[in-house]
C-alpha cells in the first residue's frame, strides 16, 4: 500500500449527519429502557458469577442510578463526541468512575450481543401488541359468527352468487385463518424470546458468565444457544415480518369481499352510520370508506413488512448493519399501520350486519340453490349426479330467462327439464320441490363437519372460542414472565447498588 499521510479526523462531516446522527436518534427514540435493563441485568450476572467484585458492582450501579436521575438520555443531542448510543453511556461512566471502573461494565460483551438483545427487546411489546389486537379481532370474529350463524348470505366464487350459506360460516373462514396466523406470530415471537446476550462478539467468552441469567433477569425465555447465530441469523426478522405479511394479506382478502358487498348493486352487508362518510356533493351517497381505509392500510402494512424481508435478502451470515438500528426503525413503522388496522377491523366486524332483503333477492335472480336441487334428484329420483345436474341447469335457465325465482315458478319448467331428460314425469311434488330450492333448507342439510349447518357451525364456534382461550391464557403467562422478571431484575439492581 502506497504511503501518504491521513490528516482526517473521525467522523466525517457527511458520515455524522447521514449515518451517525440518525442511528443515534433512533437508538434514543427506541431503544433508552432496553439499554438499561441489558447494563443492569448484565452488571447483576457479573456481581453474582464474581467476575467483578461487590464493591465495583454497587459503584458501576450506583452511577448508572445516577445516569438515569440526572441524564435525560431521550433529549440529547447528537455532536459526534461520541460514536453511537453505547458509549455515550460508557462516557457518562467515565465521568463518574474514571476509565478503568467504567470499562468493566463492558466485560464479556459486545455491542454485536448488545444490539440484538436490544432490537429483540425493541421488538417484544410490539408483538405482544400485535397479538392483543389480533386475539381482541378474533373475539370480536367470533362473537359475531356467533350472533349471525343462522343469518344467510349469498357465497361468491370467481366474483358470482355461487350457494348459500350463512355469515357466521363466511366469518368462520375468516377466523380459522386468523387463529393460524396468530400461531404464527407466536412461533415467531418463541424466536425473538431466545436472549443473544453471552455471545459477545462472535464466540461468547473465556469469562465465567452465566447467559441464562442474563436472559432470566431480561424476560426471556432462555439463551438463544449458538453464538455465531446470536450475532448472524436474522431469523427473528424474518419470522416476525413473514408472519405479519402474511396476515395482513390474508386480512386483505375478506376486506375486499366487503367492499364489494357493500356495494349498492350487491347490498348484501349494510355498514352502520357511524362508519359511513356522505359526499360532499352527492348527498345520497353513503360510502363506506372505513372499508377502503382498511384495504390500503392493510397493503401497508403487508408492504412495510414485506420490505424488511427485502432488506435482509442477500445479506452475509454474519453479524451486519443491514439487520440493526434502521432496518429496525423501519420496521416498527409496520407495527404502528398494523395496530390501527386491527382496531378498525375490530369495530367494524362488530357493528355491520346482513341485509336480509337483498340477500333474499340476489338469492332469487341467481338461482344458488340449484345445487340441492340436483343432490335431491340422486337421492330422491336415483338418478346419476351428471343426468341430475343437467336437469337442474335447464330448469335454472329458464328460470333466469324468465327473471323469476326457483321457489316461486321453478317447478314448471324442473318439470318440463325432467321429462325430456328421462322420458318420464318426476315423482317430485310441488312442496317438495319449494323445500329443496330454498336456501334455508340448502344451509340446514349442509351439516357435515366444517359446513355450516347449526349443528356443524356450533361445532367448529365452540372449538374457536377454545382457541381463544387458549391464546389468551398464553399470553397471560407470558406477561407474568416478564412481570416477575422485571421485579427480580429491580430488586437485585436496587440491592447492589445499595451493598457496601
Amino acid at each position: 500500500m502506497k504511503n501518504y499521510t491521513d490528516t482526517s479526523s473521525f467522523p466525517d462531516p457527511v458520515y455524522k449527519e447521514t449515518v451517525l446522527r440518525p442511528l443515534f436518534d433512533g437508538a434514543k427514540a427506541h431503544h433508552v429502557d432496553g439499554f438499561r435493563s441489558i447494563d443492569r441485568a448484565h452488571l447483576v450476572m457479573l456481581a453474582e458469577t464474581g467476575i467483578l467484585s461487590g464493591e465495583q458492582a454497587s459503584a458501576i450501579g450506583k452511577a448508572l442510578a445516577a445516569i438515569d436521575a440526572e441524564v435525560d438520555l431521550s433529549a440529547f443531542t447528537y455532536t459526534g463526541e461520541v460514536e453511537d448510543f453505547f458509549f455515550l453511556i460508557e462516557k457518562q461512566l467515565k465521568e463518574r468512575l474514571g476509565p478503568d471502573l467504567a470499562g468493566r461494565l463492558h466485560t464479556a460483551r459486545s455491542r454485536n450481543d448488545i444490539d440484538h438483545t436490544l432490537f429483540k427487546l425493541g421488538l417484544k411489546p410490539r408483538m405482544e401488541g400485535l397479538l392483543e389486537r389480533t386475539r381482541g379481532l378474533l373475539a370480536a370474529l367470533i362473537d359475531t359468527a356467533e350472533r349471525e350463524k343462522d343469518t344467510l348470505i349469498v357465497a361468491y366464487t370467481h366474483g358470482q352468487p355461487a350457494q348459500p350459506t350463512t355469515f357466521g360460516h363466511y366469518l368462520g373462514a375468516m377466523i380459522e385463518v386468523l387463529i393460524r396466523d396468530i400461531e404464527k406470530l407466536e412461533a415467531a415471537l418463541a424466536v425473538v424470546d431466545l436472549c443473544p446476550m453471552g455471545a459477545a462478539a462472535i464466540t461468547t467468552s473465556g469469562f465465567p458468565i452465566d447467559r441464562d441469567r442474563v436472559a432470566q433477569l431480561l424476560g426471556f425465555s432462555r439463551p438463544l444457544e449458538n453464538s455465531y447465530g446470536c450475532i448472524a441469523s436474522v431469523d427473528y426478522i424474518t419470522g416476525v415480518y413473514g408472519s405479519m405479511a402474511l396476515m395482513f394479506l390474508h386480512l386483505g382478502r375478506p376486506i375486499q369481499d366487503f367492499q364489494v358487498w357493500s356495494s349498492f348493486e350487491v347490498g348484501q352487508l349494510y355498514v352502520p352510520n357511524a362508519l359511513v362518510q356522505i359526499s360532499s356533493i352527492m348527498p345520497q351517497k353513503r360510502n363506506p370508506v372505513p372499508i377502503e381505509h382498511l384495504r390500503h392500510l392493510a397493503s401497508q402494512t403487508y408492504g412495510r413488512a414485506k420490505a424488511m424481508l427485502d432488506v435482509m435478502h442477500n445479506t452475509p451470515f454474519t453479524d451486519m448493519n443491514d439487520s440493526e438500528g434502521e432496518s429496525q426503525a423501519m420496521g416498527y413503522q409496520a407495527f404502528d399501520v398494523a395496530y390501527r388496522v386491527l382496531d378498525l377491523l375490530t369495530a367494524l366486524i362488530a357493528q355491520v350486519k346482513i341485509d336480509p332483503e337483498n340477500v333474499d333477492r340476489n338469492t332469487k335472480r341467481s338461482c344458488i340453490t340449484i345445487t340441492e336441487l340436483a343432490d335431491s334428484l340422486v337421492r330422491d329420483e336415483g338418478l346419476s349426479f351428471r343426468q341430475a345436474h343437467e336437469i337442474a341447469a335447464e330448469t335454472a335457465k329458464a328460470v333466469v330467462a324468465a327473471g323469476t325465482s326457483l321457489v316461486e315458478d321453478g317447478y314448471a319448467p324442473f318439470q318440463v327439464a325432467f321429462e325430456a331428460a328421462t322420458g318420464r314425469p318426476a315423482q317430485l311434488a310441488q312442496d317438495r320441490f319449494e323445500e329443496l330450492v330454498s336456501a334455508r333448507y340448502f344451509v340446514s342439510v349442509r351439516n357435515r363437519p366444517g359446513g355450516p349447518g347449526e349443528k356443524a357451525l356450533t361445532a367448529s364456534l365452540k372449538g374457536y372460542r377454545a382457541k381463544l382461550d387458549a391464546f389468551t391464557a398464553h399470553a397471560g403467562e407470558r406477561a407474568e414472565h416478564l412481570a416477575q422478571a422485571n421485579a427480580e431484575l429491580n430488586q437485585k439492581f436496587n440491592s447492589l447498588v445499595g451493598a457496601a
